[in-house]
C-alpha cells in the first residue's frame, strides 16, 4: 500500500549506536548517508537514536514501520550484514550487552504492552569487526555499507517507504 494512498501511515528508521566505539556506530553511520543521499518518502522519519532507548518511546509509538538500522552481534562472520524481520526482532533483541543496560528490546517491550508497537519491525544490522575506542569505522565494515543501505532501502520500499536518490547537481 502506497502512503499517497493513507497519508496517516508513519514509519521511523532509527539508527542507533555509540559512534565513538568504531564499527558500534554503523547505524547511525547508515541512516545519516539514506538522509544526506535520498529523498524521504511521505511519512517517513529519520531519527539518529545514538545510544538513546526509552527516550525514543514516544517517537516509536503507533507506527506503520520501524527499520532499525544498528550493529548486531548474532554470531555470524564479522562485516556480515544481518536483516530480521517482524517475529524474528524481538528474540534477537532479548539479548543485551550488559545486564543493566535499558535498550531497544524494553522500548519494544513496552510498546507491546501498550498495544502501540510498530505493525512492522525490520532490523539490518551489521555484524562489528572492532568496537574499540575510535571514529572511524572498521575497513571490512566500511566495504559493506553499501549492501547494508541496499537493505535498508529494500526494507523501506517493501513497506511503501521507497527512498529514491537525490538529483545531484552539476559542479560549476
Amino acid at each position: 500500500m502506497s502512503n499517497e494512498t493513507n497519508p496517516s501511515r508513519r514509519a521511523v528508521l532509527l539508527g542507533v549506536g555509540n559512534i565513538l566505539l568504531t564499527d558500534e556506530g554503523v547505524g547511525v553511520r547508515l541512516v545519516e548517508q539514506l538522509e544526506r543521499d535520498c529523498r524521504l518518502a511521505p511519512g517517513l522519519v529519520v531519527l539518529d537514536g545514538g545510544t538513546a532507548a526509552m527516550e525514543l518511546l514516544e517517537d516509536l509509538e503507533d507506527l506503520d514501520l520501524l527499520v532499525i538500522a544498528d550493529c548486531v552481534r548474532v554470531g555470524q562472520p564479522p562485516a556480515s550484514v544481518v536483516v530480521l524481520k517482524d517475529d524474528a526482532v524481538p528474540s534477537f533483541f532479548r539479548a543485551r550487552l550488559s545486564p543493566h543496560q535499558v535498550g531497544l528490546s524494553d522500548v519494544l517491550a513496552t510498546l507491546e504492552i501498550t498495544e502501540r508497537a510498530p505493525n512492522h519491525v525490520v532490523v539490518v544490522g551489521v555484524q562489528p569487526v572492532d568496537v574499540s575506542l575510535g571514529l572511524e569505522q572498521s575497513e571490512a565494515v566500511r566495504a559493506v555499507m553499501p549492501e547494508a543501505l541496499a537493505a535498508i532501502h529494500a526494507a523501506l520500499a517493501e513497506y511503501g517507504y521507497a527512498c529514491p536518490p537525490r538529483e545531484r547537481r552539476a559542479a560549476a
